[in-house]
């Protein structure tokens, strides 16, 4: 594989602060690479350093002449007076870059509600975003350095864009990927960097080998970090108990993992928790009754939704753009009333709104004071106590960062403080929206820590399918046609139904023939499943054979004859697990 970028002993500083010392690593063809760490530890910066946009304070960085990098900040620069057209194909007509397939899959992905005539100047922040997008990847680049590429996207939309980054790696690509969208990370990755202290540690594998492996190194090297190592354990655990999502993973990889957690109890306690949030809530929570809502323009987001929410319940809200997921919210908070149909809430409610601005936030103010001002000290639903001061550390802020004007932190330490502040003031339900924006995935483990032990309704909109898999217990999708549905098979269930509709209207099939597609789809789905229990079944008949076999070699390790033959049995029961094994995750990847 061709090496594309090398950086030797990199050093940076920010006045008094050491953000990378001596750090050296590589990246060549083919590599896709997770950048992780909390906000404000480089991730970013190290983006900029290796694509030559930031020169380090000292060290080098040495890049393959020949390859050509394409970079998406956070921060969109256009000309003035471009248009979408100019931005993302070079000005070229429809018939010229239509004929491209991959062409046309980036821009009917992510810009196909718009016109490619319009300025980008008239663009939301969202909508420059995916043009960013959609420029970087039809440039053709050998690297591409890509920081936060699921923001402003819909779980359908980085589903795809997973789908669309493996296809590129497969033909020898290089990707440098700063996210904080778990999920993604562990769909596209092949290694992880994680950038701590002012260093870079490697991992291979996704996201979740890098919480396996990452568990383990702190266990080993900082025993007396406890609370940072349960949150990990924690998490390891659902990875082998979570939802349906995560029994992708095959099974015969997992033994250490097993290992690591085999004292870990489930992350949350429905039954005791549900059993806390009646005594809290009642029997009612919100109740909805043929409720309808539609926008100025006549299109309507709910029509006739006859709802019940009870006490307890975790529910998790996932549509396109538009769809009406924050109007729902919003409804459900009393910020807005339905245009017919009655909305009641319980008369116990007590209700925590996360909204996606943070304006209820006073920029004067510091941290300490306004967290104080709430509370100093909180109940947890342990029945403990803690102190706010604890709570701040929880959620990194220590030191200098106390006594810091609200006003100078950055976009994720200001959403880690709005949540923090909801969390003070103890609320029986919590509506979530979009909670994990500008969020760094310790802090997002953090917050998932605290709501597995909340005894309370809560509402979640989101579109990182970790964070939802991870703290709810059903899903339900707003189809964008006034419908809520609920959906047993989670975000999967969700994003097969957007594709044979996407599918059906490609091919401007019928409304009729949809169902015959759905109905041959599951059926390819439950042989698939089948076969992968019958083939998980033979590799766990095979195990316990190859151990016995290990264990007559050790009994005849005199009878030089019956070794040889021993031996043979062990090479065939061997490549048999490899063929099996290697079947089980064409399946997996299939279904």
């Amino acid at each position: 594989m061709a090496n594309l970028v090398n950086a030797e002993r990199l050093s940076l500083a920010f006045g008094t602060r050491i953000l990378l010392d001596e750090v050296s690593l590589g990246l060549s063809s083919g590599d896709v690479v997770g950048v992780v760490g909390r906000n404000g530890d480089g991730k970013s910066t190290l983006l900029q350093l290796l694509t030559g946009r930031r020169l380090p304070d000292s060290g080098q960085v040495v890049r393959n002449s020949s390859a050509s990098i394409g970079y998406l900040g956070q921060d969109e620069a256009f000309a003035a007076d471009a248009s979408i057209r100019d931005v993302v194909v070079g000005g070229r007509p429809d018939h010229s870059w239509a004929a491209e397939p991959a062409g046309r899959a980036v821009v009917g992905h992510l810009l196909g509600e718009l016109d490619l005539e319009s300025k980008v100047s008239r663009l939301s922040g969202g909508e420059r975003r995916r043009v960013s997008l959609a420029a970087v990847l039809l440039a053709g680049h050998e690297l591409l350095a890509l920081d936060e590429p699921t923001n402003h996207l819909d779980v359908e939309a980085v589903a795809w864009l997973a789908e669309h980054l493996n296809t590129l790696r497969a033909a020898g690509t290089a990707m440098l990927v700063v996210s904080h969208d778990r999920w993604f990370l562990d769909a596209v990755c092949s290694r992880v960097w994680e950038v701590h202290d002012a260093v870079v540690d490697s991992y291979d594998g996704g996201y979740a080998a890098y919480v396996l492996a990452r568990a383990e190194r702190v266990r080993q090297a900082a025993a007396n970090e406890s609370r940072r190592q349960n949150l990990l354990r924690k998490e390891l655990a659902w990875l082998r108990r979570g939802p349906p999502a995560r029994t992708s993973k095959p099974k015969f990889r997992i033994d250490a993992a097993n290992a690591l957690i085999s004292d870990v109890p489930e992350p949350r306690d429905k039954l005791k928790l549900n059993e806390f949030a009646t005594a809290r809530l009642g029997k009612d929570v919100f109740d909805l009754h043929q409720v309808s809502y539609a926008l100025p323009d006549g299109r309507e987001l709910l029509h006739r939704l006859d709802w019940s929410i009870g006490p307890g319940m975790r529910i998790g809200i996932v549509g396109v753009n538009g769809s009406g997921k924050t109007t729902l919210l919003r409804l459900l908070a009393g910020d807005i009333s339905p245009v017919s149909g009655k909305l009641k809430q319980g008369k116990t409610l007590r209700l925590g709104h996360l909204s996606q601005s943070v304006v209820e936030l006073d920029d004067d103010e510091r941290v300490l004071e306004s967290v104080q001002r709430l509370q100093r000290q909180v109940k947890l639903t342990t029945g403990k106590e803690t102190s706010s001061n604890n709570l701040l550390e929880d959620f990194g802020f220590t030191g200098e960062r106390l006594v810091t004007r609200i006003g100078e932190l950055s976009g994720g330490e200001r959403r880690r403080l709005q949540f923090l502040r909801l969390l003070l003031s103890e609320p029986n339900v919590l509506l979530l929206d979009e909670p994990t924006n500008d969020l760094d995935i310790d802090t997002l483990t953090v917050i998932e820590d605290h709501l597995d032990t909340w005894p309370g309704t809560l509402v979640v909109v989101s579109h990182d399918r970790w964070f939802l898999e991870r703290t709810c217990d059903v899903v339900y999708a707003l189809l964008g046609d006034g419908t809520c549905l609920m959906l047993p098979g989670g975000v999967d269930e969700y994003l097969a139904r957007r594709a044979v509709v996407r599918d059906a209207g490609a091919a401007g099939s019928a409304a009729k023939d949809r169902p015959a597609v759905s109905a041959s789809s599951a059926a390819t789905q439950r042989q698939a499943r089948k076969e992968l229990a019958r083939i998980e079944g033979q590799l766990a008949k095979l195990e316990t054979r190859i151990a016995g076999l290990h264990d007559q070699m050790t009994t005849h390790a005199a009878d030089y004859e019956r070794l040889i033959g021993l031996n043979a049995e062990l090479a065939q029961a061997q490549a048999e697990q490899s063929d099996l094994e290697a079947r089980w995750l064409e399946l997996a990847d299939a279904e």
